[in-house]
Parts: C-alpha cells; structure tokens; sequence
C-alpha cells in the first residue's frame, strides 16, 4: 500500500491518501490534474522505523510543506525560535528537551523547557 500527499499550488500538503504500490505520482497527475508526491508512512527524520529505505525525510501531514530542493516533507514551524535541521527535515528547538524521563512543554517567550505537571 502506497501513500500520495496532494499538494496545493504551494507545496503545501492538503490531504493524504491510500493508493496502490503500482500507483505511481505522475499517473496521478495526469489522471487527475492536481499534484501529488509519494510519501512513506515508515519514514521519519530520515530514518526509515524498519530500517527500510527513507523516503522524502517524513511521511507528510496536512500541512506540511513539500520541498522540491531537498526532495522532503517538511512539518509546518512550531515555534519562530527553532531551525530547521537539514539531515531530518525536522524542527529543532534552541536547546534540547530534558531526558530526564519528566514531561516538557516549550516556552517560546523564555525560550526554555517547562516542567509539565499533572
């Protein structure tokens, strides 16, 4: 089973769909006119969860962007603070979350990790 991200006219992924592993994204296109980009469900931050091989960095959401430079799905910015890391694709924070086995939330205004309790 394959899994097609459509994408608007700006690269941004607007829904993902279920297709046939013969599908192939430039059959979609012509079929249906919009545009679409294979995506891998068992791929995240480059790294394929099976040890498969990685396919465009992350498997797409709804809202992500879909970079052509870097051939991957990139989630939106969650913070203004963060910067992109080139090796996954993925959002990174200004300084790393605790792994102290606690729960953190970010707090862009201090620009730290908070302590969550219950």
């Amino acid at each position: 089973m394959s899994h097609f991200a459509k994408l608007d006219k700006n690269n941004i992924v607007i829904f993902v769909t279920v297709g046939r592993d013969e599908d192939d994204e430039n059959e979609l296109i012509a079929r249906t006119g919009d545009v679409y980009r294979k995506t891998s469900y068992n791929t995240r931050g480059g790294v394929h969860q099976f040890g498969g091989t990685p396919f465009r960095k992350n498997y797409a959401g709804i809202g992500y962007t879909y970079d052509a430079q870097r051939d991957a799905f990139i989630p939106p910015k969650p913070y203004n603070s963060w910067t992109l890391n080139e090796n996954t694709c993925l959002w990174q924070p200004p300084t790393p979350m605790p792994t102290d086995g606690k729960m953190y939330d970010w707090d862009e205004e201090t620009l730290s990790w908070t302590e969550v309790t219950p």
